[in-house]
């Protein structure tokens, strides 16, 4: 059989792209993903459904892929997880709903991509949410598929109260929309977890339409590469159940993510020359920007022991602050995240325990707790490489966290403000002495620079890859509308397209509203 759409991906933008797209009758829409499928909400795994867990996220777990990835040189490759079920990164993810910031969006404008100004990227956030807290028709959308919510309900932690007030002591504005209009400061993120559910974009954006009978939503089928004739995208290449076939399509939507896009199109011969000769792959296209542009946001974490009597164990519904703040000397406005939690992660993991590397001195872990610093803006980026012309072979990848002098410093005074916030009265009550960084790392910029880049952590925020740009920028992978250069009737739509990672801290709620704002562009052929 032959489909009007075949879309690779039932990720966050995949889930959302087959069922905008379905809802013109006329059209036939496959939706292929490589994780399983559950198309009965009452048959989702609990560690897929619930959100107070990160059991999804582990290496044996059939949900996600299970990566290697490098993110500094002294670390060396790590675990990296990506989902691998229908829904993807919505459905193992910390169910964050943070947007990005206007900023963002008019700074991908200004790069030629004027399609992605704020204010007409603003209608499809609107449309992708329900927001069950603040009721503005311009920023907020009422009866989207989406639900978002602030945790704020339950009582205030001491590690939170003791941050809020620091932060306002310290001079910071407060906020109270981190995805409105003026969005910086501190404030309470938003949450796409309703009543301990979380809402994926399969829950929330697939789910209700599965009955269409021209939607086909196919789990277990890994995609091998893309069918290209005269320069045409006619279909792909899969692999289910142990048999390889072909199926047709008259386009072809790439949505598996910044790591697998980008790994695909190469396998397709789409991509820098080098690296497919290298493997043998005939080139189709020469597009040296694929691969390249990996955007990922990062954490440094200062960790201290709390007082006796503290206790860091958290009512599920209990309000946790962000400081969204502009770095001394940064050319960019708000380009830096501190947020604070315990040590010991509220989602239970399924691994007991924590990362004993920011501990010492036998500090019970239950006792210990952390303000992260986030890199929201970096300027260096990494890449993903192939590693073999075989499909079942993961590509390599680094995100080269901390290789741009900006980026280090950044980091290095941020480390410095939250050890700042530690030391004041705010926290008189709640701290009983730092346990790292040491002082006598914090003496010198050298030492503290290695101890950042050895405890450094990573989000799931992986972008960039497949950056969109114009014909004058020789890095860009597509088209505004997301189009790939070169080829006909194949687009990709997903975190790969961003031209610049948000300086929010978050991608989520990015990833929908890409996908909402494609759909229209993908159905007029």
């Amino acid at each position: 059989m032959k489909y009007d759409v075949v879309i690779i991906g039932g990720g966050a933008a995949g889930s959302v792209l087959a069922g905008r797209l379905a809802a013109d009758a006329q059209t036939s829409v496959l939706l292929l993903e490589a994780g399983p499928d559950y198309p009965d909400p009452t048959n989702i795994p609990d560690e897929i459904k619930f959100g107070h867990t990160r059991f999804a996220e582990a290496q044996d777990s059939q949900h996600n892929w299970a990566l290697r990835g490098i993110i500094t040189e002294e670390q060396g490759e790590i675990h990296v997880a990506q989902g691998k079920v229908i829904g993807g990164g919505s459905s193992i993810n910390g169910q964050a709903m943070q947007r990005g910031f206007p900023e963002d969006f008019d700074s991908w404008a200004a790069l030629g991509n004027d399609e992605w100004s704020y204010d007409k990227v603003l209608p499809y956030f609107r449309k992708s949410e329900r927001d069950l807290d603040i009721k503005d028709n311009y920023c907020h959308g009422s009866d989207g598929p989406m639900p978002v919510r602030r945790r704020q309900s339950g009582p205030w932690p001491a590690i939170q109260q003791a941050f809020h007030a620091a932060c306002m002591q310290a001079g910071f504005a407060a906020t109270n929309d981190t995805n409105g209009l003026h969005p910086a400061g501190l404030g309470v993120p938003p949450s796409n977890n309703l009543n301990g559910v979380r809402m994926s974009t399969a829950m929330t954006h697939l789910n209700p339409v599965r009955d269409r009978l021209n939607l086909t939503v196919r789990g277990g089928v890994f995609v091998r590469k893309i069918a290209i004739r005269n320069g045409r995208a006619i279909g792909v290449i899969a692999d289910s159940g142990g048999k390889v076939f072909e199926i047709e399509a008259d386009r072809v939507v790439l949505s598996a993510g910044a790591i697998r896009s980008p790994h695909l199109l190469m396998l397709s011969g789409i991509g820098p020359e080098d690296q497919l000769q290298q493997f043998g792959i005939p080139a189709v296209v020469h597009l040296p920007g694929v691969g390249q542009n990996l955007w990922n946001h990062l954490s440094a974490q200062v960790t201290f022991k709390v007082k006796d009597g503290i206790s860091l164990a958290a009512h599920t519904d209990a309000v946790h602050f962000c400081l969204h703040y502009t770095a001394q000397g940064s050319s960019a406005i708000n380009d830096m995240v501190l947020r604070t939690s315990p040590v010991v992660d509220t989602r239970q993991e399924r691994v007991p325990g924590v990362r004993n590397k920011y501990l010492n001195g036998g500090v019970p872990p239950e006792l210990v707790a952390r303000i992260s610093c986030t890199l929201g803006l970096p300027d260096g980026a990494g890449y993903v490489k192939l590693a073999s012309a075989d499909p079942d072979v993961q590509p390599s990848f680094n995100y080269r966290y901390l290789q741009h002098p900006n980026d280090i410093r950044r980091v290095r005074d941020g480390v410095r403000l939250a050890i700042g916030l530690l030391g004041s009265s705010a926290y008189k009550d709640v701290v009983d002495y730092r346990i790292h960084p040491s002082d006598e790392i914090l003496g010198h910029d050298d030492a503290l620079d290695l101890w950042i880049r050895k405890t450094v952590g990573t989000a799931r925020h992986v972008s960039g890859t497949c950056r969109m740009g114009p014909d004058s920028d020789p890095m860009a992978v597509v088209s505004q509308y997301c189009r790939v250069k070169g080829i006909d009737a194949l687009w990709v739509a997903d975190a790969s397209v961003v031209p610049r990672i948000p300086r929010s801290g978050g991608l989520h709620a990015t990833v929908i509203m890409i996908a909402e704002r494609v759909v229209d562009w993908i159905a007029a052929g």
